[in-house]
């Protein structure tokens, strides 16, 4: 989707020529005539604008500063450019501490402008993209955190939002690299268990022969190897939520186990002399049908049941295109400041490439191919040629190998 631009200014004609400039760098644009409209608009539930940029000089009983002022109070992050006629020093410093990220000089220069507004996308991107991991490592994430476009997207977060009131057995179904994991974790942050333990078990990891004692712990010299006791990972949850990912790999004899600590809401650890009592928020997931594996005797019908109180399934990328271009902004910025590369946005024509294509390996995919295209990018934009894998399985682009540097004489 096209990055979306506010132009707030009082002066007919400066709206004009702003919106014209905004137009020919590639963005949409829409315009406010006053602060108090420039508000409106971006009070507006459904609101898409990415961008403001802002007359700091406007009548009417509410400048530029003003509107600073009442975003903040309103809690609007939409990253704000202030435009200055004079260049003063103290205006600037004034609406950077008011909360601007970036300021122009009118008449500003395209690319000027277009410097300002790829940086204002990135520095609010890369603060998103640091809010979301903060809020994942505290177990605070919620169902904000996973702003998505997509209708399907949309109907499973609204199922995800009524399970995240009880702590009703869920299990989340998709492809590998869907999110189930992220999605997982939203339930928490949006519970009452909201920064309690959120263990983590793919199950298609574990050795068979160490799949008890990984779940349900050992006691010291219970088996050969077993030096000191482990608590096992139903325990590490106790009060949270335990994940167990890709559960239709758990063999049929862990199965049984699994089902007894679920109904009984208590372990026995192996080689230990009593029962330990948990209380758990159980999240399965699972890139298979689990009604085909019961079918094939590979999974227990009763533990099946237990798990499938309250399923939901997440639609694949290439089912909600429309939320490629926002991921692919967020991951972009954030290996930009992790790699120390000045990559400030992703060209069009890139995007529309990425956009076209069907990602077998979803948003996970999506990420490391983001990944590999800052490391390898020269550029402060990321263009067709970053993605040479993709351009040539997608009709219409071209593969571009960005050529070697000259060896030294």
């Amino acid at each position: 989707m096209t990055t979306t631009v506010l132009i707030v200014d009082d002066d007919p004609v400066q709206r004009r020529l702003a919106e014209a400039m905004v137009r020919r760098l590639g963005f949409e644009a829409v315009v406010a005539e006053s602060g108090a409209a420039g508000l409106d608009a971006l009070r507006t539930p459904d609101a898409s604008i990415d961008v403001v940029l802002l007359d700091l000089a406007m009548p009417g009983g509410l400048d530029g500063l003003g509107v600073l002022g009442e975003l903040r109070k309103a809690g609007i992050d939409t990253p704000v450019i202030v435009q200055t006629a004079n260049g003063s020093i103290d205006a600037v410093v004034n609406a950077m501490r008011a909360g601007a990220v970036d300021f122009v000089v009118k008449p500003a220069g395209p690319e000027r402008l277009q410097v300002s507004i790829r940086n204002a996308l990135q520095v609010d991107q890369l603060q998103d993209e640091i809010r979301r991991m903060r809020r994942r490592a505290s177990g605070a994430l919620t169902f904000r955190d996973l702003t998505s476009k997509s209708p399907d997207m949309a109907r499973v977060m609204r199922l995800a939002e009524r399970a995240a009131k009880s702590t009703i057995p869920v299990l989340i179904e998709g492809e590998s690299g869907v999110g189930k994991e992220v999605l997982a974790r939203a339930i928490q942050g949006s519970g009452e268990r909201r920064g309690k333990p959120f263990v983590t078990v793919n199950c298609g990891a574990i050795p068979d022969n160490l799949v008890e004692s990984t779940l349900f712990g050992h006691e010291k010299g219970a088996f050969t190897g077993a030096t000191e006791r482990h608590l096992g990972k139903f325990v590490e949850a106790s009060g949270g939520t335990l994940f167990l990912d890709e559960i239709g790999e758990l063999p049929l004899d862990a199965q049984v186990k699994l089902l007894r600590a679920l109904q009984e809401g208590e372990v026995d650890p192996v080689g230990g002399r009593k029962s330990v009592r948990v209380d758990i928020r159980l999240i399965s997931a699972t890139n298979r049908s689990l009604l085909d594996l019961v079918k094939q005797g590979r999974f227990r019908e009763d533990l099946y049941y237990r798990l499938n109180v309250f399923p939901m399934t997440l639609p694949p990328l290439r089912a909600r295109r429309e939320d490629i271009p926002d991921l692919a902004r967020s991951f972009c910025a954030r290996f930009a400041a992790e790699e120390g590369k000045r990559v400030r946005g992703i060209a069009a024509e890139a995007m529309a490439l990425i956009t076209r294509y069907d990602w077998p390996g979803n948003v996970r995919q999506l990420e490391n191919a983001l990944f590999r295209a800052v490391v390898l990018a020269d550029g402060d934009e990321l263009t067709v040629a970053e993605f040479p894998q993709i351009a040539a399985q997608v009709q219409g682009f071209d593969v571009r190998i960005p050529p070697a540097p000259a060896a030294p004489e």
